[in-house]
């Protein structure tokens, strides 16, 4: 099982999403909860199409956090 880091951000009108190990596998919803199905959805289908053209699959090495300040400047 591979476990990739996927990144959400929040438009004005919508969530967007992607994955910094697969480039070009990004996807969009109008909620968090619609955007998090379609990105696994993103996700398998950018496997298969890179498998079924013989490219590698790549091993996830990017890593999501958090950084907590006590106040902005």
């Amino acid at each position: 099982m591979r476990r990739y880091a996927v990144v959400f951000e929040q438009g004005a009108n919508n969530w967007a999403a992607y994955v910094p190990d697969l480039p070009g596998c990004v996807s969009t919803g109008r909620t968090l909860e619609e955007t998090q199905h379609n990105i696994r959805e993103a996700i398998e289908l950018h496997l298969e199409a890179m498998r079924k053209v013989g490219e590698e699959i790549p091993e996830p090495t990017s890593q999501a956090g958090f950084v907590e300040l006590d106040a902005v400047a």
